[in-house]
């Protein structure tokens, strides 16, 4: 064992963690327990599961327990544990230099937030941090199981800028953390508040919490030897009986795991037995994460796995499917083997039905919100309801039941609130309409205000507004719902003959009416366009861009090459409004410039209403102006 000191300084994202930790008003400052017996709840967890296969670690143990020591005189609370502990590298690189994506995003959390908050310290993997929230200084002592006695690491650091590290003579295995606290945190001096705050934060930990035993208070009496005392139910939560439990037990186990002040909106509980053995506990958050706001798909969390109630992993994003990546929860499998790693379950059979079975229960969860409490679903959709439509397309087995539960706005709903079903919908249907119509865009006033909309909306047929980035990549996977084929109403011919519309004939009539300023347009726009033809959809507008019925979404095409794909060229039909104002100034423009700027004019109109980047908007203004002049 080697005495040197040696002093370090903080990697500069952690530094500015610790900066605002010890420089911010809390408003739930004593959540650094929570996060400290967490961390030593974890340390015995990976212990078990190491020892599986390597019982010598566990050599003249006398079962895993997390102790909290008060000393008044030194102002120090101590959590202490013999779990799994860590080197001296492993110090460095767990404490000293966290490389977690999740610090900056911690970082830029805290900074937008008018008041910080310290639950989000344990959202990002550094609740560590939370003990200098309340501590000016702090001594943590490690050692890892299975190495010498000699080879413990001591570990301080008053919050600055650095840290220092030296070896110790640490009998016990395991993570001792010391708060030195600060000069106006004399509650966390005081026994009976620290046992407050394990029963209200840490009950549900499946570990022994053990503290002091008080005294009497009788001074005179012989001091009595030092006697432990559980102060937590140390049994796993959700192998209790339901009947057991009462709403706070749940909330406060699910603040545990998921690391988030803030109650769950629901949950589901369920013991399966049969062909398949396994425990589910499973949480909808109130609101979305913050690394699901700002990550991506592959920065997921998954489930808490334990098999025989020993712990195996603590995100399993197999038992789950990317779109419900919002579920929290533990999932306690009888069945898989104990040395299951991420690699053994991609191959294991009993996986793909626990998958199957978690995924269900989740559903049957949303369907039970939906149909019971409407309120906790609106709550549920404006807050995972973008992640939630990527089922969509992705879970074939359950493409009907995520289709019933999703939402959205339209023509008859108030704003951009989305809140009607394809249920919804379909009970609202004219007489003779056979199709379910939506529309989409890169906004709700975009779609609201589309011109697409105006013969629909004239005939009374409602029309769904889906303005979210993901709703055209969905759409082009859910084709038909209750027997009923979803329509996008800028794609292809819209027959409105069957809705009540202008007749066949006098649809003809029209067309043989406007051939001469089609033929006109289909001159003055050339290659730009596919096609020009007169058009059903609208009533007030001059003109709209309609793609074939198979083509690529125009919103698709647009995302598709901010990602850097190659997107086949496909030209969009100009349907044109004959009895439109500017169409007629057109086809009686004699000035061959004037009606060149006309025709380029409805194009230009045309694609700023869809969303298309104009390719020489200075043309356009020059155009606009010339024609204002001569008006």
């Amino acid at each position: 064992m080697t005495t040197t000191t040696e002093t370090r300084k903080f990697e500069a994202e952690v530094a500015q963690v610790l900066h605002l930790v010890t420089h911010s008003l809390y408003s739930h400052k004593e959540i650094f327990l929570r996060e400290l017996i967490s961390n030593a709840s974890d340390a015995c967890d990976k212990l078990r599961f190491e020892a599986i296969g390597k019982p010598e670690l566990l050599t003249g143990d006398g079962g895993f327990h997390i102790d909290i020591a008060i000393d008044k005189q030194a102002r120090t609370l101590t959590i202490r544990d013999n779990g799994i502990g860590m080197s001296r590298d492993e110090v460095v690189a767990n404490i000293g230099t966290i490389a977690s994506s999740g610090t900056r995003k911690f970082l830029e959390a805290m900074s937008s937030e008018q008041k910080s908050d310290a639950n989000l310290i344990g959202q990002f993997g550094v609740g560590f941090y939370s003990a200098f929230v309340v501590a000016d200084k702090v001594s943590l002592v490690t050692r890892k199981a299975g190495t010498e006695a000699g080879e413990g690491v001591r570990w301080e650091s008053d919050g600055t800028g650095e840290y220092s590290l030296s070896g110790a003579d640490k009998v016990e295995r395991g993570t001792a953390v010391t708060l030195h606290l600060k000069a106006d945190e004399d509650e966390f001096l005081q026994p009976w508040q620290v046992r407050s705050l394990v029963a209200r934060y840490s009950d549900h930990i499946g570990f022994p919490i053990r503290m002091l035993k008080e005294s009497d208070g009788d001074e005179k009496a012989e001091k009595p030897a030092e006697e432990w005392e559980v102060v937590n139910q140390a049994s796993a939560l959700w192998t209790r009986p339901k009947s057991e439990l009462i709403d706070a037990d749940y909330q406060n186990f699910y603040k545990h795991i998921a690391h988030d002040f803030n109650d769950a909106l629901a949950w589901t509980h369920n013991r399966v037995e049969g062909t398949q053995n396994f425990t589910s506990l499973l949480y909808l958050p109130s609101k979305s994460p913050f690394d699901m706001l700002m990550g991506a798909r592959d920065e997921r969390k998954g489930l808490k796995l334990y098999v025989k109630r020993v712990f195996i992993m603590d995100a399993a994003e197999q038992l789950l499917p990317a779109y419900l990546r919002f579920v929290r929860g533990v999932v306690d499998s009888d069945d898989l083997p104990l040395n299951v790693s991420r690699e053994i379950l991609q191959q294991n059979r009993n996986l793909e039905k626990l998958r199957a079975a978690c995924t269900r229960r989740v559903l049957d969860l949303l369907d039970k919100l939906a149909k019971d409490e409407p309120e906790k679903f609106a709550t549920f959709w404006k807050e995972f309801g973008t992640t939630f439509k990527e089922g969509a397309a992705e879970d074939f087995a359950n493409k009907e039941r995520i289709a019933k539960l999703l939402r959205f706005a339209s023509t008859k709903s108030e704003g951009a609130v989305q809140a009607v079903s394809l249920d919804d919908y379909i009970g609202r249907m004219v007489p003779s309409q056979d199709a379910i119509y939506y529309l989409t865009a890169d906004g709700y006033a975009a779609a609201a205000g589309s011109p697409q909309l105006e013969a629909l909306k004239a005939h009374g047929v409602e029309v769904l507004l889906m303005y979210e980035r993901i709703d055209d990549w969905m759409t082009s996977y859910l084709t038909e719902y209750a027997g009923k084929k979803l329509r996008n109403v800028a794609k292809g011919d819209l027959d409105l003959d069957k809705l009540g519309g202008v007749d066949a004939e006098k649809r003809k009539e029209a067309e043989k009416a406007a051939e001469g300023v089609v033929k006109k347009l289909k001159e003055l726009l050339g290659e730009r366009v596919r096609d020009v033809r007169v058009s059903a959809r609208l009533t007030d507008s001059p003109s709209v861009l309609v793609l074939d019925e198979h083509d690529m979404g125009l919103a698709m095409q647009r995302l598709l090459k901010q990602a850097g794909h190659d997107v086949p060229a496909s030209k969009p039909i100009l349907e044109i409004n004959p009895a439109n104002v500017l169409v007629k100034r057109l086809e009686s423009e004699t000035n061959e410039a004037r009606a060149q700027d006309l025709g380029l004019l409805l194009l230009d109109q045309a694609q700023l209403l869809e969303g298309v980047a104009l390719d020489d908007p200075a043309a356009y203004v020059r155009r606009v102006n010339a024609l204002l002049a001569h008006t």
